[in-house]
């Protein structure tokens, strides 16, 4: 007899009464290669074995020039919960970024709920950064680092819950520091927040909203209420000690996270932050479109100025 659901995330995924989990959406996987396409290389590395922790790293062909690159530190989305480093999805984006930005790639493959809830991806996504430090000398574990990353201009950056996950880490370095390591930007493209009243043309749907509020609580068991600092910055005290000076914010028109993602400016000016922020909104789009259609008008767009953000 087959089990029975005991929660139903669809379009993501089923948890059952037996505690097993069926992912419905972001299982397929491809390995690391050479890119016939972009000439980008990549692999896949281990940097903590307790708690088992990867990264995919991207070379662009233009490494083999004297000039260190910059270095982009990406987060995958996906709710925390599907989607890996190694997704189709993700890994031609990235191979397409480092391309056309000329930047090294580190995506993090972090671990998901709800097996491992947060702040499991969070703690994750911090040791890959100290890992990502510890090439400060030119004497890392990866060869990579060593000799073609500038760990003096680093950017932070993910998509929806990747996008919460770049914000922690750049409020994280903020309080905590990081020698060895300079962020010079974070990009957040349609960030995952939330919070108990809506903002702008954010939906009032009780039951929408309800549901956001109850995902979340599957992914971190600890959550406190669409107010918590996990996904409301609004409710962070330490919101205005965000480590970088350069924010750079996508929305997309018929998302729901859209009005979060103005409001995010909006927040971020009140709490004493002195950088500046851009956000960027595509019309007609929806959440994450530039991923599904990657090849469309406005993703294209979207990564140009993407790109430009990273070369300046």
């Amino acid at each position: 007899m087959a089990s029975e659901i005991s929660q139903d995330f669809s379009p993501f995924l089923r948890i059952y009464k037996d505690g097993h989990i069926e992912r419905l959406i972001g299982t397929a996987t491809v390995p690391a290669s050479l890119d016939d396409k972009t000439g980008v290389a990549s692999k896949d590395v281990a940097f903590s074995s307790d708690p088992a922790v990867s990264a995919r790293l991207y070379l662009p062909a233009a490494a083999g020039h004297p000039k260190k690159l910059p270095l982009l530190v990406y987060f995958h989305g996906g709710g925390f919960c599907i989607e890996t480093a190694s997704s189709p999805t993700y890994h031609n984006y990235l191979n397409a970024v480092a391309s056309e930005a000329n930047v090294v790639v580190v995506s993090v493959d972090y671990r998901r709920a709800p097996e491992d809830p947060l702040p499991a991806a969070y703690d994750d996504s911090w040791a890959a950064l100290q890992w990502v430090a510890s090439h400060r000398a030119g004497d890392g574990p990866d060869d990579w680092l060593n000799e073609h990353a500038n760990l003096n201009k680093v950017f932070l950056a993910g998509d929806s819950a990747g996008a919460n996950i770049a914000h922690h880490m750049g409020l994280r370095i903020g309080s905590d520091k990081l020698d060895g390591l300079a962020v010079a930007g974070i990009a957040l493209v349609h960030p995952f927040f939330w919070g108990s009243k809506p903002v702008g043309t954010e939906t009032t749907d009780p039951e929408r909203r309800a549901w956001t509020v109850k995902f979340t609580e599957m992914a971190c068991p600890t959550f406190s209420g669409a107010d918590d600092p996990i996904i409301n910055p609004e409710s962070d005290p330490g919101l205005g000690g965000l480590c970088s000076d350069r924010i750079l914010v996508f929305v997309a028109e018929k998302d729901m996270l859209r009005s979060r993602g103005w409001y995010y400016e909006e927040v971020l000016k009140k709490s004493g932050w002195r950088g500046s922020v851009e956000v960027v909104e595509t019309k007609g789009e929806d959440h994450v479109f530039h991923l599904m259609n990657p090849s469309c008008e406005n993703a294209v767009e979207m990564m140009k100025t993407f790109v430009k953000f990273l070369n300046e």
